[in-house]
C-alpha cells in the first residue's frame, strides 16, 4: 500500500494536526487541505486543495476535487460540513469518507435532542428542560434558582454555536439576562438560539472523552485537559473589561472560547474511569442511537463529562468531531498509522487495528486576537478580542524562531503582501496558532511551550499563562 492520497476538510488548527497525523503515514503520499489555511503548506507532504486556481469550499467543489486527484480517504473535521451531509454525498458518489452521516450529527447540532435521547437511554445527564419560548424559559430559570440559589444555572444554545453557546449562570439576573441575548437579542447565536437547553450546574470536574466507531466496534482514544474559558481565574480584571466592551457590563463570566489550549496525556483519567466511561456513556450512547435511529455511527466522537467526587460521570454535551485544540495535542502522539487506522474505520475492521501511542506529554498554548493597544493614530473602535468581536489582518512575526521540534497549528492564518510588496503572515481569525510542545513530562513540555510563544508577535496577540500549570 503507497501513494495514498487524503483530503482534510478543515480550514483551522485541527485541521492541520489531522494532515500532520496523515502526513506521517507511510503509506500517504499527499495529504491535500481544503479550504485549509496557510499552515495547511507548512507540513511535509502536505499542500492546499486547489481546482481551477481557486480552495474548494462547498461541498460540491470538495466532490470535483476529490474526483480530479484521485483521493483515496476523505477525513471530514469541522461540525459544519458534518451537519450539512456531506458523508452522505460523498457516499452515494462512491467515496471513501470518514465521518457519521448527517441524521447522527444530530448529536451535536440539536443539544436539546440529545438530552432527550440520553434521557430514553438511561444515560446520566444532569437535571435539565428544554424552552422555545423566552419567558418560560426565565420563568422556569428563577424556580431553579429559588429552589436551590447556590447552585447555578448552565443555559445552551440549542444548535451549533462554535464552541460559545453554553453559558454558566451563577443567579437569576444573569440567566434573565442569557435568555434575553440568546433567543430574543441580539441572539448571537441566529437560529441556533430559537430554542435553549437549561441544565442544573453539576459539581466536580470537567472531561473531554474521546473514541472511535466503526458502527460495531467502539474503542476508547486517549484524551486530553483542555482550557475552554478566555482567562485564567485570576485575570478578574481582564474578564470585567472584556464584559464591558462586549456591551456585557453587568457581566462578570469569563467566557468561553473554542479553546485555548491543552495538554495530553489528561492528568487523572486513569484505565478504571475509562471502563466506567464506556460502560455506562459511551457504548450505551452509540449502540442506543443505532437501535433508535437505525444509523451505524462511525467516526469520532467526543462526550463532554461532568465527573462526581464519587468518580460518577454525566453528560454535558455530545460532539461528532475531533476537538480543537484536543487534537492538536492527541494526535502527535498517536503512534498508530493514521491512515491504517481510518481506513479501519470506514471497513468496519476496527477491532483489527491496536490502538498505541507515545508516552510523552504534548502541551498547546492558543494564541488569539485580543484587544488591540489603542494609539494616537488608530482608527476604528476599541474590540473586546477573542470570543468577542476581534480585529484581524495583523503581521505575523518571528515564527522562524521557533524550535524545529515545536510544531505550530495555524488556526487562523493566510499569506498576503505588506506595503513594500513583501510576502507576509498575517492574522484572519481569533484563534490564530496553537504553538504544541512535548516532553517526557508534563512540566518540561510546558517550558518548551511558553518559551517558543513568547517568539512570536503580532498586534493584539494573547494567551493564558497558565496552561498545565497546576498539574506539575
Amino acid at each position: 500500500m503507497s501513494g495514498k492520497r487524503v483530503l482534510v476538510v478543515d480550514a483551522g488548527g485541527r485541521g492541520n494536526a489531522i494532515a500532520h497525523a496523515f502526513a506521517r503515514s507511510g503509506a500517504v503520499e499527499r495529504v491535500y487541505v481544503a479550504p485549509g489555511n496557510a499552515g495547511s503548506e507548512m507540513m511535509d507532504k502536505c499542500r492546499l486543495a486547489m481546482i481551477d486556481d481557486e480552495v474548494p469550499k462547498s461541498t460540491s467543489e470538495l466532490l470535483a476535487f476529490a474526483r480530479k486527484e484521485g483521493i483515496d480517504l476523505v477525513f471530514v473535521g469541522p461540525e459544519g460540513y458534518l451537519s450539512e451531509g456531506i458523508v452522505d454525498i460523498f457516499q452515494e458518489e462512491g467515496q471513501r469518507i470518514l465521518g457519521p452521516k448527517r441524521e447522527a450529527t444530530v448529536l451535536e447540532s440539536s443539544k436539546c435532542q440529545t438530552k432527550d435521547l440520553l434521557k430514553r437511554l438511561n444515560v446520566p445527564v444532569p437535571p435539565y428542560r428544554n424552552f422555545s419560548d423566552p419567558q418560560e424559559a426565565k420563568e422556569y430559570a428563577r424556580q431553579r434558582c429559588a429552589e436551590d440559589p447556590g447552585m447555578g444555572l448552565v443555559i445552551k444554545a440549542d444548535g451549533l454555536a462554535a464552541g460559545k453557546g453554553s453559558i454558566l449562570c451563577a443567579n437569576q439576573e444573569e440567566a434573565d439576562s442569557v435568555i434575553e441575548r440568546i433567543m430574543v437579542s441580539p441572539r448571537p447565536f441566529g437560529q441556533a438560539g430559537d430554542r435553549i437547553e437549561i441544565e442544573d450546574r453539576l459539581e466536580g470536574r470537567e472531561l473531554m472523552f474521546f473514541a472511535l466507531s466503526d458502527g460495531r466496534t467502539v474503542r476508547a482514544m486517549q484524551s486530553a485537559l483542555d482550557y475552554k474559558q478566555a482567562f485564567s481565574p485570576d485575570e478578574e480584571v481582564a474578564i470585567r473589561l472584556f464584559n464591558r466592551l462586549a456591551g456585557n457590563p453587568n457581566q462578570d463570566n469569563n467566557p468561553n472560547t473554542g479553546g485555548m489550549g491543552g495538554f495530553s496525556p489528561h492528568p487523572w483519567l486513569d484505565e478504571e474511569l475509562t471502563e466506567r466511561i464506556m460502560k455506562k456513556i459511551a457504548l450505551p450512547t452509540l449502540r442506543g442511537f443505532k437501535e433508535i435511529s437505525g444509523q451505524e455511527y462511525r467516526g469520532v466522537i467526543y462526550f463532554g463529562l461532568m465527573i462526581s467526587e464519587d468518580r460518577e460521570p454525566s453528560v454535558l454535551e455530545i460532539n461528532v468531531r475531533l476537538g480543537d485544540p484536543e487534537a492538536e495535542v492527541i494526535l502527535p502522539r498517536l503512534e498508530t498509522d493514521f491512515y491504517q487506522l481510518s481506513t479501519a474505520v470506514v471497513e468496519g475492521r476496527l477491532d483489527e487495528v491496536p490502538l498505541q501511542w507515545s508516552d510523552d506529554f504534548c502541551l498547546g498554548v492558543c494564541a488569539i486576537s485580543g484587544r488591540v493597544i489603542k494609539t494616537i493614530t488608530s482608527t476604528g473602535p476599541e474590540r473586546p478580542g477573542y470570543p468577542g468581536e476581534h480585529y484581524t489582518n495583523m503581521p505575523i512575526r518571528g515564527l522562524e524562531r521557533v524550535d524545529p521540534e515545536v510544531i505550530v497549528y495555524h488556526n487562523g492564518t493566510a499569506w498576503g503582501t505588506d506595503s513594500a510588496g513583501n510576502r507576509r503572515l498575517y492574522t484572519t481569525g481569533g484563534r490564530v496558532f496553537t504553538l504544541v510542545a512535548r516532553g517526557r513530562s508534563l512540566a518540561q513540555a510546558r517550558a518548551r511551550a511558553y518559551e517558543n510563544i513568547k517568539r512570536v508577535r503580532f498586534n493584539g496577540m494573547r494567551y493564558r499563562k497558565d496552561i498545565g500549570l497546576g498539574y506539575i
